[in-house]
Formats: structure tokens, sequence, C-alpha cells
């Protein structure tokens, strides 16, 4: 009998505030353990937290992004566990009234587009840290972290494959680095996702999930959902049971393992906190974030589909991050609309190859819109093959501090392609005088001569010919 996945996540996204949700101590990563935990966060008696209004935004921002339901009254609760990097005793968290509920996110999967809805997103305060190594068989306790801003995002559970959830997930991301909410740097912690995984045979109910904790990779996410699904598979057709709990994926040996049982919400005993009152947010509020909102992704696609008459595929590359999708919007502004489509290319391809070669964000690029608008209007004009303005951009990269216009470095390079009809032709005229054999075979029929002709005619003018009109004299001097 065939089986069904069920997948539902949860992101934990550490909202970008330059303060901690309740005390005004710092979220700055990479300080010396315990320098960053002011009293509010170590919990000392008489300690009173005052809610980040920052924070508050971010989640009315990621609200009305996913077309949510934002409570004009929440409620904060505390959320009971003992654990040591937990110095009160109780998270700070949202419960039975979350800030946000409802809404949904359209992903991209390789069977087409998905919707995967969202039950809530709610504000809660991160715990510590517990460090295990080199403390002599001891474990320490690193509090910079306590009381750091998260939005828990949780969804239903509607992904039924691995694929779908790294989809899910990847959109998420591209989402709240968009609106500028968290930062997204999944290795320093600032998104994470718990995968909560269950099967059942088609038509049966929900089978018992089990939750994998803290996946910080999409990798990781994909590797450890396939692995967790196949565990349970075997395990029921063995003739066991998959029990609630919580597991690890361990990364090394690809493979989830368990950390705890699964505890349900009556054992965190949530009641409202005592020390902050509901948290109430007008519709004035709400409507001044919103007329602060970017246009979103989803409406810039639209848009560059219907004005720049671009394919889908491009518009949804292209929108992977604001900061890409303005650069294109500049670049496309100086070439004009018509080259709109060159200029995605370019993006997509060699720019985009070239980010990733030096591992930085287009925030960094050496080439400014300015100069890579230049280059395509040369292509498009003619004056540049694709070869030279590899080149060209090339040195733009590489002398990121340069005056010189793109015209310049061509002058200066030599790399002004040759269009001249009357050059061409007589380039065209040398190499079929020089290659009789060729022409033979193309005659006969050989359509591979043709392409060795071109090549020739490429090499005799060290590959400053206009590709096109060599194509088109070439086959104007054969006939």
């Amino acid at each position: 009998m065939t089986w069904e996945i069920v997948i539902g996540l949860e992101t934990h996204a550490q909202l970008a505030t330059q303060s901690k949700i309740f005390s005004g101590a710092s979220t700055t990563f990479g300080a010396e353990p315990n320098t960053q935990a002011c009293a509010v966060d170590l919990a000392l008696p008489g300690v009173l937290p005052v809610a980040n209004r920052g924070a508050i935004e971010c989640a009315i921002r990621f609200g009305l992004a996913i077309d949510a339901t934002i409570n004009t009254t929440s409620v904060f609760a505390r959320k009971n566990y003992f654990y040591p990097d937990l110095p009160k005793g109780y998270q700070i968290s949202q419960y039975e009234i979350p800030i946000v509920l409802g809404g949904s996110l359209t992903i991209q999967t390789k069977s087409g587009e998905k919707t995967v809805h969202l039950t809530r997103a709610h504000l809660e305060e991160d715990a510590g840290k517990s460090l295990h190594e080199d403390f002599h068989g001891m474990t320490g306790i690193d509090l910079n972290r306590a009381g750091t801003p998260l939005l828990e995002i949780v969804t239903e559970p509607d992904m039924r494959s691995a694929e779908e959830a790294v989809a899910y997930a990847r959109a998420l991301h591209a989402l709240v680095r968009w609106i500028d909410i968290c930062d997204g740097n999944m290795q320093e912690g600032s998104f994470r996702c718990d995968a909560n995984v269950s099967v059942r045979r088609v038509g049966e109910l929900l089978g018992t999930r089990c939750e994998i904790k803290n996946l910080n990779s999409f990798r990781f996410l994909e590797k450890a959902i396939e692995f967790e699904v196949q565990r349970q598979i075997e395990l029921i057709e063995d003739g066991g049971k998959v029990v609630q709990e919580t597991r690890l994926f361990d990364p090394d040996r690809g493979e989830t393992r368990s950390m705890r049982s699964k505890e349900d919400a009556q054992d965190y005993r949530y009641f409202p906190d005592p020390d902050l009152p509901p948290l109430v947010i007008d519709d004035a509020w709400i409507a001044r974030v919103k007329n602060e909102m970017p246009e979103l992704p989803e409406a810039m696609r639209r848009r560059l589909i219907l004005d720049h008459a671009l394919p889908e595929y491009d518009a949804a590359q292209l929108t992977y991050s604001l900061d890409f999708a303005r650069y294109f919007e500049e670049v496309v502004t100086i070439t004009g609309k018509d080259a709109a489509k060159i200029a995605a290319n370019w993006m997509l391809g060699d720019v985009s190859a070239a980010l990733n070669r030096e591992e930085i964000e287009i925030a960094d690029i050496p080439v400014s819109s300015a100069q890579l608008a230049e280059l395509i209007i040369n292509i498009k004009n003619g004056t540049l093959s694709n070869k030279g303005a590899k080149e060209i951009l090339q040195k733009l990269w590489e002398n990121a501090n340069t005056s010189a216009s793109v015209a310049e470095i061509i002058a200066e390079l030599g790399l002004q392609q040759i269009s001249d009809v009357g050059a061409l032709e007589k380039i065209i005229a040398d190499v079929l005088a020089a290659h009789p054999a060729a022409v033979e075979e193309y005659r006969a029929g050989k359509e591979k001569a043709f392409n060795s002709l071109v090549g020739q005619i490429m090499k005799a003018s060290r590959g400053k010919a206009n590709p096109a009109q060599v194509n088109e004299l070439l086959k104007k001097a054969l006939q």
C-alpha cells in the first residue's frame, strides 16, 4: 500500500533588532560569552520585562506579507520548563492569542505551484546556549542569546515531500530577508527550522509525528526528512509503532536520533505573563507599517513579466532577493525595456556566477548597475560580442575603483566588434579562398562544414566579427 508523507514546519526567525525583545541588551552576534546578558536576561530579582516595539513591528510586517490576520490584542504567556540555559525557569512566548493568525505562502516545486497555509506566527524570546566542548566533562552556559527576539512561524501539515518542505523553507527565508525582518544567516542561527514528520497509508488518519529540531541548512532539512520518513515506514512495516518524540539530525551519519520524548502544550503549563499587559496594536499602527512595506516578491514577479515580457522563470530568479531585483531594475532603467531580456540573462548568468564564486551578495558587487547597463547597451548595439563583454565584466570586477567607462575599456583592449559589412565580406572571401574543401563539403550538403567556416572567420577576425552578421554574409557568399 502507498505511503503518504505529512510534514509541517516550525521556523524560528531571529528578528533584526538592535536590542533584545524584553531588555536593552545587544543582540550582536559573536560577542564573548555572557557579555550581552543584562539583569533582565539573567532573571535577577525585581526586574521587569518591557516589550521591544521594533520586534512587534517586524511581526506586523510579516503578517501583512503573508496576508494573515494581525490580532489587535495578543497575549504574552509563560512557557514553563527547566533547563540550565533558561535562567527564569520559563520562556516568554505567545500561546492562545498570538500576534499573527493564518496566512499562506506560495511555493514553486517541480510539479508546479503549491500554497502552504500557515497556522500562526508568534513572538517569543530565545534561550541561552549550553556549551559541551572543552569543559573537561562539564557544561558551560552562555546567556548572550537569552532574550533574543524570535518570530516562530508555524505551518499547517500541508507538505508532502522533502522537496516541498525545502521549497517552503527557501521561500520563507527569501521573504523574511525581503521585508527586512531577519538577516537569514543560518550559520549564526538566525533562521532555523524544526520539521514535524509523520507517515500514513493513503486515506488513513494522520500518523504519529516526530519533531526534528534545529535544522540550520536546507540540505540538512532535506536529508533529515528523507531519513526520518524511511525510518518510520520501515518501523511500521516491521510491526513497530512510531513514538512521539523530539529527534536531532546527525549530519555526519546522515540520520536522526532520539533526543527526548515530545512534550504537548499541557506539559508546559502556559499561563499569561503577569509582568506583561496584553499587546494592543491599533489600526493606525498597522496602516503605517503597511505604507512602509516594499513591493512584495510575488507582485514584483507579475510586474516584471507584464512590463518586460520576461519568462516566469527569469522573473522568479530575479526576485529571489530585494537587492538583486532592485539592481536589475536600475540596469533596465538605463538600457531601456527592450534590453530587459539581455539584462536578465547577464544577471542570472555571468553576474550570479561571479557572486557565487566570490561568495558575496549583490549589495557588495564591485560593478555598478550603471556600468553593467553600459555593457549591455554595447552588446545590444553590436559594439561588443558576448565574448568581449565577458572580458570587460572581468576587468570591471577586478578594478572596482576604475573611473574608466566601458567605452574606454573597449578601446583600451581593442574589443570593438567588427560590424562593417565591407570588412566582414573581405574576411569571409579570404577564408573561403583558403578553405575550398570545406566550401565543397557544405555545397554537398554537410552542414558541419558551415560551422567550421564560421569558426575560421571568427579566428581570422580574432573573435571580433559580429556572429549574426557573419552567419548572414557567409550564407550569401556560399550561394
